[in-house]
């Protein structure tokens, strides 16, 4: 035997991923996860980021209780084989991001969630949010705000915010998983709805770490979001 063996080469972090899908778009008019961007429904878009991300090992896909058998068979035909369940989502935001992690594997070290309509998301910036996360127990991608921002209060300005330091969330947004589990959970309990995983630890006191998105990871919300996507998806090839 040689003097050296060669090392093996250590496994980055494995992350569990809860894709919620299971809005009503009802600002969209029509439902915006089976809509085509490019020639493919934007769910299908979406789960193929994350089917192609090294660090993910499972999906769960939570979603509207009339949307469950499209879905699954959509993972079928597309062979989304990370996939591990697709299930029937909450009342709102917070519950069904809740029920997709408890579907989890209960060994997930981490476990992030996704927006269903961010079917743009590059896997550099999954793996990112991931290898952070890993380190400081939640991370998400953030571009900074290049609009200028005002407070105001009735239809009249109050103040206007330094956008120095102000970021424009995205997803998805990496927890460990005991932790998110816990924190969705309290704001539950307290009757709070939230549109930002990331606020469900910091209502714990707890700090994310921001890791860089990218301006073409958008959330498909209105018609003209669609009008972008077509675009985008000419730039951002299908994996």
């Amino acid at each position: 035997m040689g003097l050296f063996r060669r090392r093996k080469k250590e496994a980055g972090p494995s992350c569990s991923v809860v894709v919620v899908a299971a809005g009503s778009s009802s600002r969209m008019g029509f439902d915006k996860v089976m809509a085509e961007v490019g020639g493919e429904p934007v769910i299908v878009r979406c789960l193929k980021n994350f089917q192609h991300a090294p660090s993910v090992s499972e999906v769960v896909v939570v979603t509207r209780a009339d949307l469950v058998p499209d879905v699954a068979r959509l993972c079928q035909d597309y062979a989304l084989t990370k996939v591990t369940k697709v299930i029937r989502g909450g009342e709102n935001r917070t519950q069904s991001a809740r029920l997709g992690t408890l579907e989890c594997d209960h060994k997930a070290r981490l476990i992030a969630i996704h927006d269903g309509a961010r079917p743009f998301t590059a896997v550099q910036v999954i793996e990112d949010a991931v290898a952070r996360a890993a380190q400081s127990g939640a991370a998400a991608p953030a571009v900074p705000v290049k609009d200028t921002i005002k407070s105001a209060q009735d239809g009249v300005v109050e103040r206007t915010l330094d956008r120095s330091n102000l970021y424009a969330m995205q997803t998805p947004q990496v927890f460990d998983g005991d932790l998110i589990r816990a924190a969705l959970q309290k704001a539950l309990d307290d009757g709070v709805e939230l549109t930002d995983d990331c606020a469900a630890v910091e209502r714990l006191g707890m700090k994310v770490a921001l890791t860089a998105g990218d301006e073409r990871n958008i959330k498909l919300t209105t018609p003209t979001d669609l009008l972008i996507g077509e675009v985008l998806s000419e730039e951002v090839p299908v994996l």
